[in-house]
């Protein structure tokens, strides 16, 4: 499921103390809200929608529309996860924070007995579907898991384009996929429309039976037929270019590929040293030589509640920010002793 598009530039700086605290206490406050009302897989339903989690960033104060609202809003989730104890849990974050994603899994599985090898697979797979099946100019940098006790797990990531300054969001919910590699996103939440490399998308489906196919064979095979291919002129319109392959890199993981012998393109695209060179060879030679064409079809297809960190619409209002956590807080409290009134406002409120 496809669903939504925004704009999200590339901002630099940094969020203040003071906001990425009150973010975190209102982030927790929210999140107590919707663990009285909702099951845990529906929050991470909520947290899967495009729509609805940069609406959770307007609401928490950070800017509408660049990209650190999603940096940003999953740092403050994770912080305001680790202190309810509610059996939900966020791990990964920007840039190095990312890679320790398995650690972190497994730190979390020690301390609670959930399965972890399942989680740890969905946090490699669905980046390398985003950073290298989809080849849209957007490398991979934020990256983040949430996941329940029973299983059930949502991805949120972003990756960045240098040449046009934007960010593009990826968004997966592990009950709409039914195939990591066949039309498995949510939503994307990204600047516009590109003609990206698009190996996931069903009309791709050739093209990933005849790769693995290829990815079986010799690699000197394989490396041959590419220096032929480096010969010829291609259309303007193709995107994949011969001179954007070298075959000397190349041989290690072609290598590491026939080596596995891969049954399928999800193994393929699993393994390791298997990235976005690899995966643009395999498809270049399955059109070329096997008329397997990949799909070029872009992938991709908010409200304030109390002001912008830049201002914009206003400035954030610090008073009734921290009226409303007050208001969440004190709901919560008389939720749990049996007093409902103030939930139920909230919920009346939504109706108007």
């Amino acid at each position: 499921m496809k669903t939504g598009s925004a704009t999200l530039p590339l901002h630099g700086g940094k969020v203040p103390k003071w906001l990425f605290s009150k973010m975190k206490d209102l982030s927790r406050a929210l999140m107590e809200v919707m663990l009285i009302e909702y099951p845990l897989v529906k929050i991470l339903e909520y947290l899967s929608d495009p729509f609805w989690f940069q609406s959770l960033g307007c609401v928490l104060g950070f800017d509408w529309h660049s990209s650190g609202v999603t940096t940003t809003t999953m740092g403050a989730l994770k912080e305001a996860f680790k202190d309810l104890d509610a059996g939900i849990y966020v791990c990964g974050g920007k840039g190095k924070t990312s890679l320790k994603t398995p650690d972190e899994i497994k730190e979390i599985g020690d301390k609670t007995g959930i399965k972890t090898e399942p989680l740890i697979y969905t946090s490699r797979i669905t980046a390398k579907v985003d950073n290298s099946a989809i080849q849209d100019g957007y490398s991979i940098y934020h990256h983040t898991i949430i996941f329940t006790n029973s299983g059930d797990w949502c991805v949120v990531q972003q990756g960045l384009n240098d040449e046009n300054g934007m960010a593009r969001r990826y968004h997966w919910f592990s009950r709409k996929v039914i195939d990591f590699v066949n039309e498995p996103h949510k939503g994307i939440i990204s600047e516009g429309f590109t003609k990206p490399l698009n190996m996931v998308a069903k009309e791709s489906c050739d093209s990933r039976e005849i790769s693995t196919e290829i990815a079986r064979e010799y690699p000197e095979k394989t490396a041959k037929e590419l220096r032929k291919i480096r010969e010829l002129v291609l259309p303007e319109r193709h995107l994949i270019l011969p001179s954007d392959i070298n075959i000397k890199r190349l041989m290690k993981p072609l290598k590491l590929a026939f080596d596995r012998q891969p049954e399928d393109f999800e193994t393929l695209l699993g393994t390791y040293g298997v990235g976005p060179a690899t995966i643009r060879a395999l498809a270049l030679i399955g059109e070329l030589l096997y008329s397997k064409a990949p799909s070029f079809d872009d992938p991709a297809r908010y409200s304030f509640a109390h002001g912008g960190k830049d201002g914009i619409p206003y400035p954030v209002d610090r008073k009734n920010y921290q009226r409303s956590i007050d208001f969440l807080r004190e709901a919560v409290s008389r939720a749990k002793i049996g007093k409902y009134d103030r939930l139920r406002a909230i919920k009346r409120l939504a109706c108007l």
